[in-house]
């Protein structure tokens, strides 16, 4: 297992913060192509395969693991009239397909994104398909970059139009019901403006299938703050163009537009405020004669407003959906009801609304999260993506006029016989926090169980039971997964969220730290034989629990993560996030950064568990850099033998965050990871 720990070298740079002077012993390692960091990072990548390579079981674990993965899944459904689209992978498929099926008949392949490339790193991002199903729009990009360029599929020949637009990243995208034209979001093209702003300034453009996306005139987004973000919809007449500008997580305004009143001449012209000015999230979908808003508006748990979009001034809103106790995650207008999706306690519940008042509760196939709802306003019937734990994601169908739940495209989910339990413990503040607890029926409670407890808790992103390959090998093999609903996240509303964001955020980490504690109290575990797990934002969580309490864990994941949080604003997409974690250009939210910011409280002497951190080349979310600098402090710091207690640092080619990732490069990052916890652990 020992291996020689390649040399650091040195290099401070002094910044002063104000009136605070701050070393940064590692700043050369934010260069990515100099051929020193290249060398280094080729030097760490060799020193962890050494480690992990010759650890005992990982043959049998990557062949439990591939079968497990090859379960495949099936998600995503969008429906138009009789014709459902959806994305399936199966087999050791590196990236899932994208299918469509009319009626009853048998799904047909639309797109293979695995025959665009021959490693399986060209992965389809997003689709949006137009009103009649007849045409459908799509985005892909490549080694997990997620800079998707948009193409466009005739649905019946699978013939590809002309039409190529680049630099459609997270692109939303509103057909006109002819499917001759659409609206679209798109960032700025890739030298138009300078370094470091291609990420940012989105803008509403509109484009006719044909012409030329450079001559694609800009609708919405001019002279607004270059982080907004935009979502479009269009209402099946084709009369009410509905944008939605999200800022942050927490704030978004809505904006309508009469496409048959608008004047000639000027396409941005002519945009009414519908909601505007208010700290709080609105989210829109527009109809013929009528506006549909979600929001959490003077309503933590959302409620839902009834507007009329040729008269859309607040005072004409009507309440048709009141704020209850569980928080409301999606509505959705199917066969002239709302489907309404809800939060019980992190356990997905799906109700059916009328405006009437008259409400009914979908049947579900067991414990999980209902991931997506789709179907048509005229439609009759709902497609849910449905998840849990031990069965991998699959599509039901509901018949809103039988109420009868069915398979639609599923798969067959491993039999376990393993438990899913909900518990309770307090936080720091007293705070009570839900946690769920994976293990297989019978845990010892002798503190010598492994156990892996990851989280979240950011960016007002609930962490709901999901399967996971590794979550149910690790249990098949005595072990126990632990997974807390952090504050941060929307699980309990906005009052949750905003309860661990900003000046905030060292509440979730008390929250992830008391579940630790709680696990070793309660007999499950001891620090021993405790790892923690988490990526990009859950990174953060991982990585400032090891700071902080470097004596509760034997073992830590951090996984493409945030970790110097007085510079990260300033690479990639990470302006986008201050709103959530505030920055250090600003005195009062460097104090809250400065506080947590795992990197700056790295002590030298500390004997800290064995951290494996892994990172991606490709990443355009989260920069390497973290990864790189806390693997080189880290590993000058640790008092710790690097033989049984190493810092390692995995950094991965062709690959970026995560999404898009094809299953082989899946497959061996897992391989690495959850044999380093066996390892470390103690789970053979």
């Amino acid at each position: 297992m020992s291996a020689a720990v390649p040399e650091t070298r040195v290099a401070p740079v002094t910044d002063e913060l104000h009136g605070e002077a701050l070393a940064d012993p590692y700043r050369w390692l934010e260069e990515d192509d100099t051929p020193e960091t290249r060398a280094w990072t080729a030097a760490q990548n060799a020193h962890t395969a050494a480690v992990l390579n010759g650890l005992p079981g990982r043959a049998a674990l990557r062949e439990r693991l591939a079968a497990r993965l090859q379960v495949g899944f099936a998600q995503s459904p969008a429906a138009r009239g009789a014709r459902v689209f959806f994305v399936r992978r199966e087999g050791a498929q590196n990236q899932p397909l994208l299918y469509a099926r009319d009626g009853d008949g048998a799904a047909r392949v639309l797109l293979d994104p695995n025959a665009l490339s021959a490693d399986g790193t060209v992965a389809l991002d997003w689709w949006y398909p137009s009103p009649d199903g007849a045409r459908l729009a799509y985005g892909v990009s490549a080694s997990g970059d997620e800079r998707s360029t948009l193409g466009v599929l005739d649905v019946a020949t699978g013939r590809q139009e002309p039409d190529r637009i680049p630099d459609t990243r997270f692109a939303s995208v509103a057909w006109t019901p002819d499917g001759a034209a659409f609206y679209y979001t798109r960032l700025p093209a890739r030298g138009s403006v300078p370094p470091g702003e291609e990420d940012y300034n989105q803008r509403v453009r509109f484009h006719r299938l044909g012409d030329d996306p450079a001559d694609d005139p800009v609708v919405f987004g001019a002279g607004r703050a270059p982080e907004d973000r935009y979502a479009l919809d269009l209402s099946p007449d084709g009369r009410w163009l509905l944008v939605t500008a999200f800022a942050g997580w927490t704030r978004s305004e809505v904006f309508l537009k009469d496409l048959r009143a608008a004047p000639d001449g000027d396409p941005a012209a002519g945009f009414r405020p519908v909601a505007t000015g208010r700290d709080a999230l609105y989210h829109g979908r527009i109809l013929d004669d009528r506006l549909y808003l979600r929001t959490n508006d003077e309503a933590p748990n959302y409620r839902v407003f009834r507007v009329d979009p040729a008269d859309p001034a607040r005072e004409g809103w009507r309440e048709i959906v009141p704020e209850t106790a569980h928080a409301l995650g999606s509505c959705d207008p199917i066969g002239g009801r709302l489907v309404l999706g809800y939060l019980r306690d992190a356990i997905s519940e799906v109700r059916l609304a009328g405006e009437d008042g008259a409400a009914a509760t979908v049947p579900l196939p067991g414990v999980g999260t209902v991931a997506e709802i789709a179907g048509e306003p005229d439609g009759a019937s709902a497609y849910l993506t449905y998840t849990d734990f031990f069965a991998p994601p699959g599509i039901w169908r509901y018949d809103l006029a039988t109420g009868a739940l069915a398979p639609f495209a599923t798969v067959a989910a491993p039999a376990s016989g393993f438990v899913t339990e909900q518990v309770w413990y307090t936080s720091r503040d007293g705070t009570r926090v839900p946690m769920f607890l994976l293990h297989n029926g019978s845990p010892r409670r002798d503190g010598r169980t492994p156990t892996v407890l990851t989280g979240y808790g950011g960016f007002n992103i609930a962490l709901t039971p999901a399967y996971g390959a590794p979550f149910v090998d690790w249990v098949a093999r005595g072990g126990i997964i632990a997974q807390p609903n952090l504050r941060g996240g929307s699980e309990y509303g906005e009052a949750w969220h905003r309860a661990g964001m900003r000046g905030n955020k060292q509440r979730v980490f008390d929250d992830f730290l008391a579940a630790a504690e709680w696990l070793i109290a309660a007999g499950y575990t001891s620090p021993e034989h405790l790892g923690i797990r988490g990526g990009s934002n859950g990174g953060l969580l991982v990585g400032a629990a090891l700071t902080q309490r470097p004596d509760l864990f034997r073992a830590v994941v951090c996984a493409v993560p945030l970790l110097d949080m007085l510079r990260y604003h300033h690479f990639l997409i990470a302006r986008l996030w201050i709103p959530e974690y505030g920055s250090a250009d600003d005195p009062e939210e460097y104090r809250w950064l400065r506080a947590y910011s795992p990197y700056h409280h790295v002590v030298p002497g500390t004997p800290y568990p064995a951290v494996l951190l892994t990172a991606a080349e490709s990443d355009s979310r989260v920069h390497p850099l973290h990864a790189r600098k806390m693997a080189a402090f880290l590993q000058a710091a640790t008092a710790s033998d690097p033989a049984e207690r190493p810092i390692l640092l995995r950094l991965e080619t062709k690959a970026g965050h995560g999404a898009g990732k094809p299953q082989a490069k899946v497959l061996d990052e897992q391989v690495d990871i959850w044999s380093f916890l066996g390892w470390q652990l103690g789970l053979p």
